[in-house]
């Protein structure tokens, strides 16, 4: 039976997995994760493509993704784009020169995912990754005012 040790433990594991994946990118480029987070996101969800799209989904503080825009424009990597109806809206779009990384990065964030799932049989991927699903969307239904079922 899963223990909640386990559970509280997995974020941190697997972010540290995860982060770890991507240092000799990091290193070449001079990049921060933070700044791979904002590439990678843009990258993998088009359609999304504001500030506030990365903030909501990936959980980060506005400043740290303000922080990272500016790092990215900055190098030619991003680019802003004012939305046609509402210039407060400020679109961002990975440059010519930003996609070769992005793609990159979305490699090893593939291989990551791989070798991850590398000790289940191709069923018990496809089992594990559905599971996963249910568990992430009934978290994302739980809000604070639902009560965890603790009962004193």
């Amino acid at each position: 039976m899963i223990t909640i040790a386990q559970l509280t433990r997995l974020p941190r594991r697997f972010g540290k997995y995860y982060d770890r994946q991507f240092l000799p990118l990091l290193e070449r480029t001079g990049l921060s994760m933070r700044e791979i987070h904002v590439l990678l996101f843009l990258a993998n969800h088009p359609g999304q493509d504001t500030a506030r799209d990365v903030t909501e989904f990936r959980g980060l503080a506005k400043s740290q993704v303000s922080q990272a825009v500016e790092v990215l424009a900055g190098r030619g990597l991003l680019a802003r784009r004012a939305d046609g109806e509402d210039r407060r809206v400020i679109h961002l779009e990975i440059t010519g020169e930003g996609v070769p990384l992005a793609r990159e990065a979305q490699a090893v964030q593939a291989a990551c995912g791989r070798r991850l799932l590398a000790g289940l049989a191709e069923e018990e991927q496809t089992v594990f990754l559905n599971l996963l699903e249910r568990v992430l969307r009934e978290m994302e239904e739980l809000s604070i005012e639902k009560e965890c079922g603790y009962e004193p």
